[in-house]
């Protein structure tokens, strides 16, 4: 069924689908009780003789890796679908089996309109020939015909901003723009549904930019029909109708793209306890071993939460630090709040901050608002620390709390609609004011300058 005929089946064209209307759109995507195993060899035949004798005495020589199990969903015409799961949870095989790279062992998949997957970056490029061949040869293996790439050629070369290298070789390209090629042939390619497996962060800054207009203008095209496998679960709350959290190769839910992404975060921090716990139980059987960063001198030194791990920006997020410090004289622990999302240091204490007034095994709590912070995932590291000797100002990190020992916590909260930025919207805004403000304040601020210079000088 071409996809004109689907759209004139469904709702009008300028309808955007929603979770709330997408049942009125025709099913595109239909995976039914769908299960994959794969064969792990166990035993070694060097020969047709072995393998009789394998066959013989009843072993297999192999066995069974169950990846997903009776996995049903059906996605409709017009939807930003998300797949979300954790590494190894059978996300990606999935999404093979929906491009019919690999067939599913039992259940079926039923694919209405012409499916164009994007798996992996590259994938179908040759480096010998030039960036125009390679825009045909991948076309090519998508299952377009040379009249219909000819008819999306400009648009994808636009789109990558490659204008005056499609007839380079392509081991020539940088990897970036080898990157914007690649993604470009697979948005711009004139398929009904586009499959993407982990490639919206690519290119530079502004490519991304280009890429975000990109996929919230496809979000309102009632025709168009994505599946996204992601671990960001922005690009799941900003782009996506309904998302599918798949765990151990189960669907574990289904539905609004808010709560499933909020079970991924929560199945996250799970699974992060319980490392941590197994961890810390291993590292008790053999006291001589210290985690990373801590030694004899400082030989425990972590922070956890206190709070849930996941909080709102109106909630104070409570936390401890336990630590082990034996030796004689002043010492100090430091905290600094990194943004795992976005990168870089949030805010720090400073080395001296906090002067410990107990030595031994003992634990100290704290508390940090979330008001101004927007969604995202932080992490707290803490270093113990003693005073340089011949520099006041100046302190030696004697541990520093990583890995395990640092606490993970995240912010997630409906009130925070744009997450892009650290800040919110409560914390700092954009004021627009009149030209006659503007260099009125300006004079001031330059007349007041000026008179601090003088009284220094004075």
């Amino acid at each position: 069924m071409s996809s004109e005929a689907m759209v004139s089946e469904a709702t009008t064209a300028n309808d955007v689908v929603s979770i709330n209307n997408y049942m009125k759109r025709p099913v595109v995507l239909d995976v039914d009780h769908v299960e994959k195993f794969f064969k792990l060899p166990t035993e070694q035949a060097t020969g047709l003789k072995q393998a009789f004798i394998n066959w013989t005495k009843g072993i297999k020589g192999y066995r069974e890796q169950t990846v997903l199990k009776d996995v049903s969903f059906q996605v409709h015409q017009g939807e930003f679908f998300g797949i979300v799961g954790r590494n190894g949870g059978g996300k990606s095989t999935l999404l093979k089996i929906i491009s019919q790279i690999y067939y599913p062992n039992s259940g079926s998949v039923t694919v209405s309109g012409k499916l164009v997957p994007f798996i992996e970056l590259g994938v179908g490029f040759n480096p010998e020939l030039t960036g125009r061949e390679n825009v045909y040869l991948n076309g090519a293996l998508l299952g377009f015909t040379s009249e219909e790439v000819d008819a999306m050629y400009d648009d994808i070369v636009e789109f990558a901003e490659l204008e005056d290298f499609m007839d380079q070789k392509l081991k020539n390209y940088s990897s970036g723009m080898q990157v914007r090629l690649a993604f470009s042939v697979a948005i711009k390619a004139q398929g009904d549904i586009l499959v993407l497996d982990e490639v919206l962060a690519v290119g530079d800054e502004a490519f991304q930019r280009k890429c975000d207009d990109f996929f919230t203008n496809i979000r309102k095209d009632p025709a168009k029909t994505v599946i996204l496998v992601t671990h960001d679960m922005g690009a799941v709350k900003r782009y996506c109708t309904r998302a599918v959290f798949i765990q151990e190769g189960e669907v574990a839910s289904i539905g609004d793209p808010m709560m499933v992404a909020e079970q991924y975060s929560l199945a996250n921090l799970e699974a992060m306890r319980k490392e941590e716990s197994a961890r810390n139980h291993e590292l008790a059987a053999n006291p001589e071993v210290f985690p990373n960063g801590l030694n004899k001198r400082c030989p425990i030194l972590r922070t956890y939460g206190v709070s849930p791990l996941m909080m709102k920006s109106s909630d104070t997020f409570r936390f401890a630090v336990e630590y082990q410090f034996d030796e004689p004289g002043d010492f100090y622990l430091a905290i600094a709040m990194h943004d795992i999302r976005r990168g870089g240091i949030t805010y720090d204490s400073g080395p001296r901050k906090f002067k410990m007034t107990e030595h031994g095994h003992h634990t100290v709590y704290f508390e940090i608002p979330l008001a101004l912070f927007n969604n995202g995932e932080f992490r707290l590291i803490t270093s113990l620390r003693t005073p340089t000797p011949g520099n006041p100002n100046m302190t030696d990190a004697v541990g520093v709390a990583l890995d395990d020992n640092a606490c993970t916590f995240s912010i997630r909260d409906k009130a925070n609609p744009n997450s892009y930025a650290l800040l919110s919207d409560r914390a700092l805004e954009f004021t627009e004011i009149t030209c006659e403000q503007a260099e009125s304040g300006a004079a001031q601020q330059r007349e007041a300058f000026q008179n601090a210079v003088e009284e220094a000088q004075a």
